[in-house]
Formats: C-alpha cells, sequence, structure tokens
C-alpha cells in the first residue's frame, strides 16, 4: 500500500485527526488534489458505500447538509455523485475531501463488521498494528 493510501485509511479510521489530512490535502498542487479525491471515491466504491452512508458521512465530515458535496452524496447513483463531486471546483475541494473521508470510513466500518469481522488480510484494516505502513511516507 502506498504512503497516499495509508494516510487516507488511518484518517478514515480516526487514526489521524482530520484536520491533520485537512492541512495536508490543502499543501498539495492541484493536480495532486484531484488525485487524491479520485483514489477515496475508488476506495468508497471499493468500501462498497451507499448514498444511504450519506448523512451520517455528513455529520462526520463536520459540513453542512446544504453543502453541495453533501448534497451530491445523498442523491442515490453515487458512482455518477462521486464523478461529480471529484469534479467540484476548487473552492468546494476541501468540503469534498472532508466528506469522501467521512464516506470512506462510514462504509469501511461497515463492511469491516460485515466481512472481516473475524480477521481479514486487507493490508489497511490493519493499520493500528502497523501492518502495511512500511512504505508510508506522508
Amino acid at each position: 500500500m502506498d504512503g497516499r493510501a495509508v494516510v487516507l485509511n488511518e484518517l478514515a479510521q480516526g487514526i489521524r485527526p482530520l484536520a491533520q489530512g485537512v492541512d495536508w490535502f490543502e499543501g498539495l498542487a492541484d493536480t495532486e488534489q484531484f488525485e487524491v479525491l479520485r483514489d477515496l471515491a475508488g476506495f468508497c466504491i471499493q468500501a462498497r458505500a451507499t448514498s444511504e452512508d450519506g448523512p451520517e458521512s455528513i455529520r462526520r465530515a463536520g459540513i453542512r447538509p446544504t453543502h453541495t458535496p453533501a448534497v451530491l452524496v445523498t442523491r442515490g447513483r453515487l458512482i455518477e455523485q462521486l464523478t461529480k463531486i471529484i469534479n467540484l471546483p476548487q473552492d468546494e475541494r476541501v468540503k469534498a475531501f472532508r466528506l469522501l473521508v467521512a464516506l470512506l470510513g462510514v462504509s469501511d466500518d461497515r463492511r469491516r463488521l460485515r466481512f472481516c469481522a473475524d480477521g481479514c488480510g486487507h493490508a489497511w484494516h490493519h493499520l493500528r498494528t502497523g501492518a502495511g505502513t512500511a512504505t508510508a511516507t506522508a
């Protein structure tokens, strides 16, 4: 798992504080920010996120339900909405980042309870133990 994936999963799992993640994200170049949002959207799809995860994700993200990314995440057809979220204008990117980190956290929590409760080989589920972080540099 590369360093970026480790950071994003640590943020989603609450291992790193979201404020630290926002500072990191804001320090990235525009193209890197887009790549991070794209990666997060992909991780959310992998974790089987649904539109029903939207309200809890919005709450965890600390954004208002009226913010554009929040409105989009609850509209259904999540893959289409994620595409819209990652392509929002620059002034919406931090809100999108916060929301997608939270969405990953919500959906991965559910996935972990359903499919990984008795153990698994997912490196991102073993970050607290240090497994899978050998290449982390962020």
